[in-house]
């Protein structure tokens, strides 16, 4: 089944330029365009997308705001934060909000269509300088509340950038049951996305700084 997909950008030129591309994988459906972060969350609700790509600076409604929105309204749909520059601030806002991951807009069309199959898998996408850089900036609960054995086993190997199917057949589960799982660890350490779960699984010894995310 094709991976539905929703771009928002305020530039008509640049959604058409993603659409174009994008459309050249059939593996992904272009399901909807967004020129703001309020028409993203009301499409994301009526679309219901599995990744959607989120310019960062939009009118109406900014993208750090949307991407927290449609985090807590709808966890099943994944985020892709799309930006121009890389600055601390935004990709911290951005992962904070509950992005999976971030791209830049030169990023090459071979690599954001891998990012979007891997966000759609539930992939976290991290190179080791960004990991490091979140460690210090994205604060998870002091004290959140405890997880299960099995849920431990899920979270270590979420943050080594495991797929949900690799993480399945690693532990003899059905995929929907990580799925179930995933859901229940953001639950209870209280965060809005793989990524900050992964960034209190190095913070709980699971996995080193070193191996976290899916090295590029």
């Amino acid at each position: 089944m094709a991976i539905r997909v929703l771009i928002t950008d305020d530039h008509s030129v640049v959604r058409q330029g993603l659409r174009m591309f994008l459309s050249l994988d059939d593996e992904l459906d272009i399901v909807g365009e967004a020129e703001n972060g309020a028409e993203a969350v009301r499409m994301a609700h009526a679309l219901h997308p599995d990744v959607v790509l989120m310019d960062l600076l939009m009118p109406v409604m900014d993208g750090i705001t949307a991407i927290g929105e449609i985090r807590r309204e709808l966890p099943d749909v994944e985020v892709l934060a799309l930006t121009s520059v890389l600055e601390d601030a935004s990709v911290v806002a951005a992962v904070r909000a509950g992005a999976i991951g971030y791209l830049l807009k030169n990023t090459e069309a071979d690599e954001l269509r891998r990012a979007i199959r891997a966000a759609a898998a539930g992939q976290v996408q991290l190179s080791p300088e960004a990991a490091a850089r979140l460690m210090r900036e994205v604060r998870t609960p002091e004290a959140p509340e405890a997880l299960t054995e099995r849920e431990l086993d899920v979270l270590r190997l979420l943050a080594q950038g495991k797929a949900n199917k690799e993480i399945a057949s690693e532990l003899g589960i059905g995929e929907k049951t990580v799925k179930t799982h995933v859901s229940n660890i953001l639950s209870k350490l209280n965060v809005q996305s793989r990524t900050q779960a992964a960034l209190h699984a190095t913070r709980l010894g699971l996995v080193p700084p070193g191996q976290l995310g899916e090295r590029r």
